[in-house]
């Protein structure tokens, strides 16, 4: 499974997280920097992609038009990188679990 990361993530995340999920980008390195909701979330299904964010949009978005894209909704505020790198390695198991669920839209973590 590949992750997008939304604009308020770092770029960075794709390489830390690489062993777990290999092929991951963010909305700038897939030149989406600029890019409102609704075009991220169309990159993201289109090419399978799971958005990861910390923007409630996308989780109202995962509940009114469900998968695909699915989304990762990461609660409790802005956090440093290395803080949501921390978040996505501890549920690592539990994110497979929910990309397997075909009718899964959304996972809240924090």
């Amino acid at each position: 499974m590949k992750l997008l990361f939304d604009q308020n993530l770092s770029f960075k995340l794709c390489d830390r997280l690489s062993d777990l999920f290999p092929g991951s980008s963010q909305a700038r390195l897939a030149g989406l920097d600029r890019a409102d909701d609704r075009t991220l979330w169309a990159h993201a299904g289109t090419h399978g992609f799971v958005l990861v964010s910390q923007d409630a949009d996308f989780a109202d978005m995962a509940t009114l038009y469900g998968p695909p894209p699915k989304v990762i909704w990461l609660r409790g505020g802005n956090r440093s990188t290395e803080a949501v790198e921390a978040v996505l390695r501890r549920h690592a198991t539990l994110i497979a679990t929910f990309d397997a669920e075909d009718a899964a839209a959304c996972l809240e973590i924090a």
